[in-house]
């Protein structure tokens, strides 16, 4: 009886064996696509006559590759050849250039001399060579605790994903808010740690293949807003700060982005947008509150931070250099924390009178003598005062009397002792 073309399948439904023990074993067992694959079979027995492959569910004539006759070695193709199928004499199954659509069920068919036929079933998987995903967000600058992230790893493949955070593995408590097939990842109330560099990553046996990266900002603060003087934070303190010197305040926050700054003195607005503000020469006129105000215009948030700033104080005294003068020595009435918004000063031989008054100073900054001078007393802008060649009749009361800007007025006396020559 000769066999041709399908007359051989006709004979399939009668004669079926229910015993078969044949296997098949794709060859390699994981093979991507592109690859050739062999569908190797193992257990075949007896004389065969014929091989039949198909590719699918059942023993259906739309499923069936090829058949392979082993006499003459002629192999008929089926509906289901794509033209990458050949049959080998053994009855194992080659396929060049495998593709995705190759995947699934196949079945073998064997037919022998007593007319008997076996089937093997096998499974084939062809693995996709991956493309690289991309990683979708519905946002990537957020607010921290107010807005939600939600990333979703866009890939066409079924495959495994996996999430990277900053180039490492996602932290498990970002890993709770995947979906139950870890493409979608969503972050309620998200918080600054989670701002960064996300990616996503598709496996499976033959290929991995992972995203761009996204990377996410997250805005907060201002917080701790401090001002800051000399390296050390003064918020809520008093700054004190000798006349006629510089200060500079420094505003400091943590924040994301950088704030806006805004000072105010006394609760004014100053036309000063920067993170400092800068005292060129302090005077009584600069002493009060100065307040920073840092302003985020992502999260609109705004916090404050305040010092007082105030003149130093120091208490007025006077020194004679030398401290024990002799007859024919000078001497200077050395004046120590004199006022720095010093208006006028006037020194007197005796109590505070205009009959005794030595010499006095003008805002001009120049010095007249009054009616005590005896041309040997000199003043200087430091309030102090020169006595020239001292003689026994110098020693006694010197009386400093100084007003300020303000006008706030001041005396001080001193009793000058002068020692005989020897």
């Amino acid at each position: 009886m000769a066999l041709t073309g399908y007359s051989w399948l006709l004979l399939s439904a009668t004669f079926l064996s229910a015993g078969a023990e044949i296997s098949i074993n794709p060859e390699p067992e994981q093979p991507a696509e592109g690859d050739n694959i062999t569908l190797a079979v193992h257990g075949l027995s007896g004389e065969l006559l014929a091989y039949s492959w198909y590719a699918g569910p059942t023993l259906s004539l739309a499923y069936l590759v090829a058949s392979y006759i082993v006499s003459t070695g002629d192999e008929t193709p089926g509906p289901a050849h794509t033209g990458r199928e050949a049959v080998r004499p053994d009855g194992s199954l080659d396929i060049r250039g495998a593709l995705l659509g190759h995947s699934g069920t196949y079945i073998l068919q064997t037919l022998n001399r007593q007319l008997q036929t076996e089937v093997g079933y096998g499974h084939l998987q062809v693995y996709e060579i991956l493309a690289p995903p991309v990683v979708l967000a519905n946002t990537t600058e957020l607010v921290e605790r107010r807005d939600t992230l939600r990333l979703i790893c866009s890939s066409p493949s079924p495959a495994e994903v996996r999430w990277f955070f900053n180039g490492e593995a996602l932290p498990i408590d970002i890993r709770l808010g995947l979906s139950p097939d870890g493409r979608v990842l969503t972050r309620h109330g998200i918080r600054r740690e989670e701002a960064g560099a996300y990616q996503c990553e598709v496996r499976n046996p033959v290929s991995v293949s992972r995203s761009e990266p996204i990377n996410l900002t997250v805005y907060f603060g201002p917080e701790r807003v401090a001002i800051i003087h000399d390296s050390t934070t003064r918020t809520g303190c008093t700054i004190k700060v000798d006349f006629n010197t510089s200060l500079t305040l420094w505003c400091v926050s943590r924040s994301c982005p950088e704030p806006e700054y805004v000072w105010a003195f006394n609760g004014r607005a100053l036309k000063n947008g920067q993170d400092y503000l800068n005292i060129s020469s302090m005077t009584a006129a600069h002493e009060g509150t100065y307040t920073c105000i840092a302003k985020n215009p992502k999260t609109l948030l705004s916090g404050s931070a305040s010092v007082v700033v105030k003149l130093s104080v120091v208490a007025m005294s006077i020194v004679p250099v030398p401290t024990k003068p002799t007859e024919g020595q000078d001497v200077t009435l050395t004046v120590q924390g004199y006022p720095k918004d010093l208006l006028v000063y006037a020194w007197y031989r005796g109590p505070a009178s205009e009959p005794n008054r030595l010499l006095s100073q003008l805002p001009s900054g120049n010095w007249i003598a009054g009616p005590a001078h005896t041309g040997r007393e000199v003043g200087f802008a430091n309030c102090s005062l020169l006595v020239q060649k001292l003689n026994l009749t110098d020693a006694g009361r010197y009386t400093l009397k100084t007003v300020t800007l303000q006008g706030k007025t001041e005396t001080l006396e001193l009793e000058l002792q002068v020692a005989p020559m020897e």
